[in-house]
């Protein structure tokens, strides 16, 4: 399954994706794609990181091109609410999003 397809499907069903990023393996709850230089970005939080739970939770950005071997997994995740759709960063940029529900 490629990149851009198991995303899109991470996001529409609110399930966590696993995946590298930095040389660690991490698991997140993509929230938002969204376009900045030109280049594709998921932001998200993330729930683990090298099996580990992070100090605080927070949105994080990722450039997709820097997520290597990603895979979407069964967990599902709620929406956070460290998220804000509405930040200026996304405003005309936003791909596809969580439903807000």
């Amino acid at each position: 399954m490629d990149t851009n397809k198991t995303v899109l499907e991470a996001i529409a069903l609110r399930k966590c994706l696993e995946a590298t990023y930095n040389r660690q393996r991490i698991r997140l709850a993509p929230h938002i794609l969204y376009t900045k230089h030109d280049q594709l970005y998921l932001d998200g939080v993330t729930l683990e990181r090298d099996g580990k739970p992070p100090r605080e939770l927070k949105v994080g950005a990722f450039k997709l091109d820097g997520l290597v071997d990603i895979a979407l997994t069964d967990h599902a995740f709620d929406l956070q609410p460290v998220f804000n759709p509405d930040e200026e960063r996304y405003q005309g940029k936003t791909l596809f999003a969580v439903e807000m529900a």
